[in-house]
This record gives C-alpha cells, sequence and structure tokens, in this order.
C-alpha cells in the first residue's frame, strides 16, 4: 500500500460503514491516520469505530463519527461543518452501489435524483472544498470509488452508470489540474465486490468467480494514489476495462446490460 501516512493527520472516509469503505478505514487507521467516519447508520459507525479503537493495530488514533445520507440536499454542508478546522489530507469517498436492478422509468424520481445527489453532487462539493485545502498545504490525496458500470450505460443501472462515469471524468481532470501540487487524485473502477450490500441484493455469492473481496479493493485502491489518474480494481480489471472501452458502442452497451442482467439473476 501507498504510504499514507505522508498525507495525514485525518482521512475522510464517506460511506465507511461496511464493504470497501469499512475496510479503508480500517487500514488508513492502522497506518496511523485519524478517521472521519461518514454514513447514514449511526449505530453502525460507532461500532466500527469502538472497534477500530480497540485494535491494537491502530495504536494513537482519533475516530470521529457523522451519521449523514450522502443522498441529502445538504449532506456536503454539514459534513464540511463537521469536518471544521480538521487537518484533512485525505478523501475515501465510497458512495454505495446500486443495489436494486430497475429500469430507469420504473423508479421513483427521488431515487434517481438521490443517487444524483449521492455521487456527483456530494462528491463534486467535497472533492473541491477539500482539495482546495490540500492544494493549499501543498500534499494530500483523493481516491473515488468507481465502478466498471463507468465503462457504459447498461439496462436497469442508467443512473448509477452514468454517475459512476461522471466520477472517472472528474478524477481526471483533477489529477491533470493537480499534477506537480502534491495531491494525488485517483478514480478507482471496481468490479463485482462482495459487499455485504451486494451479496444481500443479487445472484451472486463471494466465492464466484470474477468476484473480488472488499479488503482486496481497499487496499488495492489505497496503493493506487500516485498512479492515477484511473486506475480498475485489479491489473486484470485495469486490463479488461481498457479492451472493453474499444468496442463498439452498441454492442458493449448490449454487453453491459446483459451482465447486469445476470448479475441480479434476470437472464433467464
Amino acid at each position: 500500500m501507498t504510504d499514507v501516512r505522508k498525507y495525514g493527520p485525518w482521512a475522510v472516509i464517506a460511506g465507511a460503514s461496511e464493504g470497501i469503505g469499512e475496510h479503508a478505514a480500517r487500514q488508513l487507521a492502522a497506518s496511523g491516520l485519524s478517521l472521519l467516519l461518514v454514513a447514514r447508520r449511526a449505530s453502525v459507525l460507532d461500532d466500527l469505530r469502538d472497534s477500530i479503537l480497540a485494535d491494537d493495530a491502530a495504536p494513537g488514533v482519533e475516530v470521529r463519527c457523522v451519521a449523514q445520507d450522502l443522498a441529502a440536499e445538504d449532506a456536503a454542508k454539514r459534513l464540511l461543518d463537521a469536518i471544521g478546522a480538521l487537518d484533512v489530507g485525505l478523501l475515501f469517498y465510497n458512495a454505495g452501489a446500486d443495489v436494486s436492478a430497475t429500469a430507469f422509468l420504473d423508479r421513483a424520481a427521488d431515487e434517481v435524483l438521490g443517487m444524483v445527489r449521492r455521487n456527483v453532487v456530494t462528491a463534486t462539493a467535497l472533492c473541491h472544498a477539500l482539495g482546495r485545502r490540500m492544494r493549499d498545504r501543498g500534499r494530500g490525496g483523493i481516491v473515488v470509488m468507481s465502478s466498471g458500470a463507468a465503462i457504459a450505460g447498461a439496462a436497469l443501472i442508467a443512473t448509477y452508470a452514468a454517475t459512476k462515469a461522471y466520477q472517472q471524468v472528474l478524477c481526471e481532470g483533477l489529477w491533470a489540474e493537480l499534477d506537480g501540487t502534491g495531491v494525488d487524485v485517483v478514480c478507482v473502477m471496481a468490479g463485482t465486490t462482495a459487499t455485504p450490500a451486494f451479496l444481500r441484493t443479487t445472484a451472486m455469492a463471494a466465492g464466484d468467480p470474477g468476484v473480488m473481496a472488499p479488503d482486496v479493493v481497499a487496499r488495492n485502491a489505497l496503493a493506487a494514489l500516485g498512479h492515477g489518474p484511473t486506475i480498475g480494481a485489479s491489473d486484470e480489471l485495469t486490463e479488461m476495462f481498457g479492451a472493453l472501452a474499444t468496442m463498439p458502442r452498441t454492442q458493449l452497451v448490449e454487453m453491459m446490460s446483459a451482465g447486469t442482467r445476470a448479475t441480479f439473476g434476470l437472464d433467464g
């Protein structure tokens, strides 16, 4: 893993309650960074904080929790108020996955717009505000967890795929703008990952071929800092996503849509 201590002393993990975000929090704490954990469920965050503080592998760190829905209209303002004057050197933005395979027009409007607020509006506001502070201090790191869904539109996850594509392009622009400032930016495109939310709602299992463990994805994402702008969550995924991006768009969209249906057990 990249020596994240150079970014410290504080890291913000948005989407920290379980899965990739939880493991990123544990790994950052073990490296000596203090944490501001963000997710909707206060009790889950409190349990994670207590577990990290009780871990002998993370001595001397401080852990604070902010219960906040990242899809709320005022989420970024509330988070920035909670961060206050903390010397934040690392942002790990790990917005939740789309765990319901539903056609765009069959979703409630607030569900669709909530995903845009979570993956686009809140992510952008935090990258802007914290990125400025990192640039001014001359060091920092921004990791945004995107998805292979960003490669192309796909049936049943249209908004999710679109917002993940936005995250990728935003990170690539920031990576170019912040080159030479001491601020590292990377978009990490995850593949199928055995997070609790994913396993609760899909037809796949943790041991299925191609399904990655969330702790491995988190470790690879942190190791990708300084090697951006866009990297797959494994070397194999980086190669595969690059190859897919060269396919004709009609063929790619059809393939991605078929993959979504299969993932959610809707291919029969």
